[in-house]
Order: structure tokens, then C-alpha cells, then sequence
């Protein structure tokens, strides 16, 4: 079997969108994505209206934890998303020779239930397309 694409998501605090979006990948490319999330300033927690969000999906949430970027940097990344404009910023070039795009999204922290499934869908939406668009590539 071929090895999975390996999609790593950053943001900068590691607890909202970047850990949706690591599940969703995982959930809708499973088999072809292995995506990993990590933080530039990672929060002590992930939250608490992330993890709903995924749950009321119907998705896996046991052994999210925020982690720094330093704990991703000895895999294999095929392609770096940027999903906040701090990490983009934070994070202009990441330190291997990796593709990398940027796709920012609303940050729900601290928000409505609401606002984190709005956040959830989103990514589902334009994330996971533009994932399974470059993998097509």
C-alpha cells in the first residue's frame, strides 16, 4: 500500500480549527491523507467547542491535545496548510522544502457552539476540497 499523503495544519494556537481540520481530513481522505496539526503558540487545552462540533459530526475527538510545531518536525510532510494568518505569519516559510498553502478561517474560540459547527463545515467545505484538489494534481 502506498504511503498516505502526509498533510501537516498549522495555526497558532493549536485548539480550535487546526484540530477540526486535522480530524476532518482524516475522517473524508481517509486511506489517501494523514494529517497531523500543530500550533506556533499551542493553547493547554483543545475547546471545548471544537471538540463538541466534531462530536455532534459524529467524529472521532479521544487523544486530541494541542502540540507545538517542534513535535511534527521529524515526519514526513507532504504539503503545510496554514489555517490562521498568525501561523502564516509566524511560519512564512516552513523550515523543509514543502509546499504550503494558506487558507484562513473565522476563529470561533471562545464563540457559540454555533460558530465552531460553522467553523467545522467550512473546513470541511474548502479545506478538504482544496486537499483532495492537490492530490488530484
Amino acid at each position: 500500500m502506498a504511503t498516505p499523503f502526509t498533510v501537516l495544519v498549522l495555526c497558532t494556537g493549536n485548539s480550535c480549527r487546526s484540530q477540526m481540520a486535522e480530524v476532518l481530513l482524516n475522517a473524508d481522505l481517509s486511506g489517501q491523507v494523514r494529517a497531523l496539526s500543530a500550533g506556533t503558540r499551542p493553547q493547554p487545552k483543545v475547546a471545548d467547542g471544537a471538540i463538541e462540533a466534531l462530536k455532534l459530526a459524529g467524529l472521532p475527538t479521544d487523544g486530541l491535545h494541542p502540540k507545538d510545531i517542534d513535535a511534527v518536525m521529524d515526519e514526513q510532510i507532504d504539503l503545510v496548510v496554514t489555517v490562521c494568518d498568525n501561523a502564516k505569519e509566524a511560519c512564512p516559510i516552513f523550515p523543509k522544502p514543502v509546499p504550503m498553502i494558506h487558507l484562513p478561517f473565522h476563529d470561533p474560540h471562545g464563540g457559540s457552539l454555533e460558530s465552531f459547527i460553522a467553523v467545522r463545515d467550512d473546513i470541511r467545505t474548502r479545506l478538504v476540497s482544496a486537499v483532495r484538489e492537490r492530490l488530484a494534481a
